[in-house]
């Protein structure tokens, strides 16, 4: 019980980290005119992936009843998520 509660702790900690770092990594510069479609994406992303991320992984662990394994996926998840968006959107 006490592993998969500090899991799915550690697993919101560092949604909330993704998001925060997805939002300071984006320093407002020059306003450019308009964004290309992969900088939206990288956007939409890097800001509502992590949180996607850990929804579907808890619905997993719902489904399946092995919560830590969820856990450990929805964690690899959200370090995924975030890198795809500053990769697609870095600036």
């Amino acid at each position: 019980m006490f592993p998969e509660v500090f899991a799915w702790l550690a697993v919101v900690a560092l949604c909330v980290a993704a998001v925060v770092f997805g939002r300071t990594a984006r320093r407002p510069g020059p306003r450019r005119r308009r964004r290309s479609p992969s900088a939206r994406l990288g956007l939409f992303v890097s800001l509502s992936g992590p949180w996607l991320v850990v929804v579907v992984a808890a619905g997993a662990g719902a489904f399946t009843g092995s919560w830590l394994p969820a856990a450990a996926f929805g964690a690899a998840g959200i370090v995924l998520a975030s890198l795809v968006g500053l990769t697609l959107d870095p600036g």
